[in-house]
């Protein structure tokens, strides 16, 4: 399972990468063709056209190493050490409930659904995703949320 989920991610960011660079390429054209020159000094679209290339040409650059990031997480880590790291799908109980999340460092927040189970990607870097760092099963763990404080208990990781 940690495969599918790593490879859709990888898929979803190389489809918005593919998407990402037409558009800068097609901003980055229009802002440079003589024929948009600016007819008066209220006349800005080439110039924001050039805004919009620069901003898109920077989200390609993060998406690169986004793509990068994600073909290095080592998926078999968290079992070979006996703790919970990057590239591990943990099994977490939050009151009564049981929910997957898969631990990644980049593109957290996503709800993918593998063989009709729902994992939601969790970055190393958000509260969560720190915390379950070095934990093993049965661990418990406090996080901090702007209405209250959770519990969870680690059920199994693999």
């Amino acid at each position: 399972m940690k495969r599918q989920l790593l490879d859709r991610l990888l898929s979803q960011a190389r489809e918005e990468l593919s998407g990402l660079e037409a558009s800068a390429k097609a901003n980055r054209d229009f802002a440079t063709d003589q024929e948009f020159k600016a007819e008066s000094k209220y006349d800005t679209r080439a110039l924001e056209a050039s805004y919009l290339a620069s901003a898109e040409a920077k989200r390609v650059e993060e998406l690169k190493l986004e793509i990068q990031i994600l073909d290095e997480v080592d998926l078999e880590a968290s079992v070979r050490m006996g703790e919970i790291s990057i590239g591990a799908l943990v099994d977490l109980r939050y009151h009564d409930q049981v929910r997957k999340y898969f631990l990644i460092p980049t593109a957290g927040g996503s709800l993918l659904k593998v063989d009709a189970e729902a994992v939601l990607v969790v970055s190393v870097f958000s509260p969560i995703g720190d915390a379950l760092l070095g934990l093993r099963t049965g661990d418990e763990f406090e996080v901090e949320t702007p209405k209250e404080t959770r519990q969870y208990q680690v059920i199994a990781f693999h």
